[in-house]
């Protein structure tokens, strides 16, 4: 009689099989390899992480975290994200090393789900963060970077959307007056829920003019000639610093020659509070849920005691290999059948191959019990099979 839940997961957990494993494995050898070609130094950072620093310093939902205590009683968390751990890290080993400091990551990251909904509570996420440097090349790096990325593993239709957290922050406190109305709106435009937000804006007492001026918000996405218009619906110096940011930024992706990739989207709202200033999502054609993200976070240092301006993106593995619709290249692999009176030289067949850089198995005859059936999984089959002579395919 099986046990219960035998062979059940965990709510939003997944089993990886050998073919999706080597597309997976192909594409994190081939981005980081990207990554480090522009200078990008990889780390790690423990999987269990202090609810307190980097648990709260996450900005993840607190039903989201995997929570388990301690043998002396602290709570700790299963790492939500990557960008909070390496704050600490930046802020406490790397506290003497010279900005800007450029690193890489390539981890799993864990949210738990309530109700699965096809949404995974493991992924694999590959990323960078650049701390120390606030200018717009920075960030223009960032983006630069995660384009070339995606490029070198073979994915071609794709549009990167870039916002600004500091303009939608400006126009929605300007025209609601305070946080709590200014979130509501927030989340509509989080969840891209945007009949939601006009159904809302049309319920709120304000005038006709400040309703005009949130439903334009809608309309601020595409090229970035757009900048015009949302220069129009800000009065205060906060948002016309973030237009400003946003046309620096635009400069410098020209000279990247990567513009034809990038859209502005002014709607864009992230789920994590801690960034600041421009933030991008990248899409495929063919997948309607972002592949990829990031954007400018310049305070979150400070909750680790190094103030300092960063920015940074992460990439979703699976996600990038359903875009791709890439299977793993099949390596041929020879598979020698050996009696036992041959074993000695099946082994030494296998050695030889082996040390040429062939994928051998060796498979003892008597350990097979329909050798016809086990044999149609392989091309190449060679049997070192009875007391004299040598094998034969």
């Amino acid at each position: 009689m099986s046990k219960p839940f035998m062979f059940e997961k965990p709510i939003g957990m997944r089993d990886t099989l050998p073919q999706l494993y080597e597309a997976k494995n192909q594409i994190r050898q081939e981005m980081k390899a990207e990554l480090k070609l522009w200078g990008y130094q990889s780390i790690e950072t423990p999987t269990l992480e202090y609810y307190e620093t980097v648990g709260v310093a996450s900005a993840i939902l607190d039903q989201q975290l995997f929570k388990l205590l301690d043998q002396r009683g602290n709570t700790l968390v299963l790492r939500p994200d990557m960008t909070a751990p390496i704050a600490r890290l930046a802020a406490s080993s790397l506290k003497d090393v010279s900005v800007p400091l450029r690193l890489a990551y390539d981890t799993n990251v864990f949210r738990a789900q309530h109700d699965e909904g096809g949404r995974p509570a493991e992924f694999e996420q590959i990323g960078i963060e650049l701390i120390g440097d606030e200018t717009s090349s920075a960030d223009a790096e960032v983006i630069a970077l995660m384009i070339a990325s995606m490029k070198k593993v073979g994915l071609t239709h794709f549009k990167i959307a870039i916002g600004h957290v500091g303009y939608v922050n400006a126009l929605l406190i300007d025209i609601v007056g305070n946080e709590e109305r200014a979130n509501t709106l927030r989340r509509f435009l989080y969840e891209k829920n945007y009949v939601g937000f006009r159904q809302h804006v049309k319920s709120l007492s304000l005038s006709s003019i400040d309703k005009n001026r949130l439903l334009q918000l809608l309309n601020l996405r595409g090229d970035f000639s757009k900048l015009e218009e949302a220069k129009e619906l800000v009065s205060n110096g906060e948002g016309k610093k973030a237009l400003c940011e946003l046309e620096k930024l635009w400069e410098v992706l020209d000279c990247y020659g990567i513009t034809d990739f990038v859209k502005l989207d002014l709607n864009l709202v992230m789920h994590m509070s801690y960034y600041t200033g421009p933030v991008f999502e990248a899409y495929s054609d063919n997948l309607g849920t972002p592949i990829a993200s990031g954007g400018r976070y310049d305070e979150l240092l400070q909750k680790f005691n190094r103030p300092a301006p960063a920015t940074g993106f992460g990439i979703r593995l699976d996600l990038l290999v359903q875009a791709i619709g890439i299977k793993a290249k099949q390596t041929q692999v020879t598979c020698i059948i050996y009696s036992n009176e041959r074993r000695k030289d099946a082994i030494e067949l296998a050695q030889q191959k082996r040390q040429a850089g062939l994928s051998v198995i060796l498979q003892d005859l008597s350990g097979v019990k329909d050798v016809d059936q086990f044999s149609q999984g392989y091309e190449d089959i060679i049997y070192c099979i009875g007391k004299n002579g040598k094998g034969d395919n």
